[in-house]
């Protein structure tokens, strides 16, 4: 069976280009337009891996990947343009 990876972006691009890398790879890939779906995309269909946007309209990446971590410790990985050295660290503490 193949592992689950669910990818949450507003922008449909980033959100196709990763759905074409990862199902090229065998992966089977969930996408989400937003948070909110996300976060319901997780509770229903439980991914491997969560690729999450940290700006997004409605639920941000990171109040997706805080609710997540206080249910289960799935692997994350975020996305973002944001290069702060404040972000990463707040990053890497989820």
């Amino acid at each position: 069976m193949a592992a689950t990876v669910l990818v949450a972006d507003d922008e449909r691009d980033i959100t196709d280009v990763c759905r074409r890398y990862l199902e090229r790879e065998g992966f089977e890939v969930l996408v989400a337009d937003d948070g909110d779906q996300a976060l319901r995309l997780w509770r229903s269909r439980r991914p491997d891996l969560l690729v999450l946007d940290l700006m997004m309209p409605g639920m941000s990446g990171w109040d997706v990947c805080t609710a997540v971590r206080d249910e289960e410790d799935v692997p994350i990985i975020m996305l973002t343009a944001r290069g702060e050295e404040s972000d990463r660290l707040l990053g890497c503490s989820a």
